[in-house]
């Protein structure tokens, strides 16, 4: 019998998530999303203070069991490494969310390799090499009603120019749109479903480096930045999170190979 509620849709209560990047910005919002909903998650990030922090915070905010694994996911190492300790926790993986990411500031002319090379590392061959390695815990949860799915941010960088001196950002975030339809063409009849969400502006970290307050999230005149888009706002958990649980859920069983962006009106403005 066909259910169109929104519990039937849109539920993802006791699905298996993992968020890399999960400690900070689009990651945290998009784990406290599925944390609030009922799925245990998993978050990884560089720095083992910070993410330890954060899924101690969340879970004792949204009530859900949020747990750390932090990880370098920019060499294979610290993939393996993740992919092991996830491994000795949990037989599946329901949903794998890759949202590490990194980002390098520097004039064209000037624009090192070092800021080439940490960007592809980190965003594009982090993000192959990971879901490769997840490819058995994936498949372990996959079923014909209810495909594992993959996730991957990009960024609308990847679509127009940035406005930014991040040279290698862009095209990494194109790589990480190109990947992902490679993935999803490869990897749908083996049940498991790629698509991939490109934000626009959120009140991150990494934005407000961008802008100039150097990383001060609280001191960032976030509504001013917001005049800039279409829709007169920076974007907000509910945005990020709600196109991360339709993918992950009933309603995005259908979606496949798919760039959704999330950015207020800009890139169609």
């Amino acid at each position: 019998m066909t259910d169109l509620t929104t519990n039937a849709l849109f539920s993802v209560a006791g699905k298996v998530v993992l968020v890399t990047g999960g400690s900070r910005g689009i990651g945290e919002m998009i784990a406290a999303g599925f944390l609030a909903n009922g799925a245990k998650v998993y978050i990884s990030s560089r720095k083992a203070e910070v993410c330890d922090a954060t899924a101690a915070r969340l879970s004792e905010e949204f009530g859900g069991e949020c747990v750390s694994l932090p990880a370098d996911l920019s060499n294979l190492e610290g993939i393996d490494g993740l992919v092991a300790e996830l491994t000795t926790r949990e037989d599946r993986l329901d949903v794998l969310v890759n949202n590490a990411g990194v980002s390098w500031g520097a004039p064209l002319d000037e624009f090192p390799e070092i800021g080439w090379d940490k960007v592809m590392d980190t965003n594009v061959k982090g993000v192959f090499f990971l879901t490769q390695r997840l490819l058995p815990l994936l498949e372990a949860a996959a079923t014909e009603e209810d495909p594992s799915r993959v996730v991957n941010i990009g960024s609308i960088d990847g679509i127009k120019a940035p406005t930014f001196d991040t040279v290698s950002y862009g095209p990494s975030k194109a790589a990480v749109h190109a990947l992902t339809r490679v993935l999803a063409a490869r990897l749908v009849r083996r049940k498991i479903l790629v698509n991939a969400i490109a934000p626009g502006p959120f009140p991150t970290w990494m934005l407000s480096t961008g802008v100039g307050t150097g990383g001060d999230v609280e001191g960032t005149d976030w509504d001013a930045i917001g005049q800039m888009s279409p829709r007169g706002r920076v974007g907000s958990p509910e945005d990020i999170a709600g196109i991360a649980i339709f993918l992950s859920s009933r309603a995005g069983a259908y979606t496949v190979g798919e760039v959704i962006t999330c950015d207020g009106g800009v890139i169609v403005s």
